[in-house]
């Protein structure tokens, strides 16, 4: 890595005058609606039980681009975040991973070198949520790149304990796709489905097309609907059963209750995001089954609750991760029972990130599902 315009500073004690070299990297940094840059920012210093971690990858998420427009909606922003102490400005980037460089003192479970995926959510493992299992709802929540420094970076500094190792299997460019697994496994896990189901899944992106192989390892007949073709191409390569183009929503209405031999799927997941979407996934759900919610929305969506209530549905939302589902997007991933790499669109370097990353996102004809961003490629 070459080091940016390097500068001293002197630290004076009683006995001498120190010197520390400070080093520069680069980062992408959020500083406002619509303003994010590329910066040279010093390399951050792991301290007692954290690791520093050369990134080797970081990938560009929907919701990145949604808080660069629309936001800030998830980053921290008017008061620091009571579990990391940090606010805008701050390092974008919540899907990475990468080598460990560095760690700090009592760090025992990963060593310099070690490949690892970065579980990027804090949570303060005391409150009411935390002691019941429900991690992924602690109110104090911390989630790299949103309110704590993230991977879009050269280094991140990260607890130790939240590092998983990374097998070869796993090349750099797929590891950051671990994250957006780990969500989608947390989503089936909270969905209760059982071998056989019937499972819809409304939206084939990135998050869309791991949740359908996640479904599909669990054992699930997995219906996939979405408008594009590219993506039903995708959906019927990672396994699923049935694909849908959703252009004309009663045709697409019609051919679902058919799939399910009139009843309905027992699960239909809404990934889209789009307006329109969670109310077709209700309305699609069979009697008694069960909808969840994994789109985050820029609009409010209308619901008639009387859909809900007559049917007796269960909606569930589901965010983020618990302990153990990055754990299991490592076995799934490194196992092959979910294959990622078809999900790369483009390696980008870092320099480039904005021009060719960021920007490239905003384009509503885009044929893009993740966007790797490497420092140094």
């Amino acid at each position: 890595m070459q080091h940016i315009a390097p500068r001293v500073k002197f630290r004076r004690n009683s006995k001498l005058l120190e010197v520390d070299e400070i080093f520069y990297m680069q980062a992408i940094i959020y500083h406002a609606n619509k303003d994010i840059r590329l910066e040279d920012i010093a390399e951050p210093t792991p301290g007692p039980g954290e690791a520093k971690i050369r990134i080797t990858g970081t990938s560009i998420c929907a919701t990145d681009v949604e808080e660069w427009q629309y936001g800030p909606l998830w980053v921290q922003h008017g008061s620091p975040n009571a579990l990391t102490g940090k606010q805008t400005p701050l390092v974008l980037g919540h899907e990475t991973a990468g080598t460990v460089h560095e760690i700090g003192e009592g760090v025992g479970n990963v060593s310099v070198g070690d490949r690892v995926a970065i579980n990027t959510v804090l949570t303060c493992g005391s409150c009411f949520w935390c002691t019941r299992g429900q991690q992924s709802v602690c109110p104090s929540m911390a989630v790299a790149g949103f309110m704590a420094d993230g991977g879009l970076a050269e280094f991140m500094v990260w607890p130790a304990d939240k590092l998983v190792p990374m097998p070869y299997s796993i090349s750099d460019a797929e590891g950051p796709l671990l994250e957006p697994t780990s969500v989608a496994v947390h989503a089936v896990r909270r969905s209760g489905v059982r071998p056989g189901d019937n499972v819809a899944i409304v939206g084939c992106g990135t998050v869309g097309l791991l949740t359908l192989q996640a479904f599909k390892a669990a054992g699930a007949r997995v219906i996939a609907i979405d408008v594009r073709e590219q993506s039903l191409t995708l959906a019927k390569e990672f396994g699923a059963d049935e694909v849908l183009n959703s252009c004309n929503e009663e045709i697409t209405a019609t051919q679902v209750l058919e799939l399910t031999g009139g009843v309905g799927p027992d699960i239909v997941v809404e990934t889209a995001g789009v307006k329109e979407t969670p109310r077709m996934a209700i309305e699609w759900t069979r009697r008694g089954g069960t909808t969840l919610l994994l789109g985050i929305y820029s609009t409010t969506p209308e619901i008639n609750f009387n859909d809900v209530v007559g049917p007796e549905i269960t909606i569930i939302g589901s965010v983020a991760t618990s302990p153990g589902d990055l754990e299991a997007a490592v076995e799934l991933v490194g196992s092959g029972k979910i294959n990622v790499k078809p999900l790369i669109s483009r390696i980008v370097p870092l320099s480039r990130a904005i021009e060719d990353g960021f920007k490239r996102m905003l384009d509503p004809n885009k044929d893009i599902y993740r966007i790797v961003i490497q420092p140094g490629s």
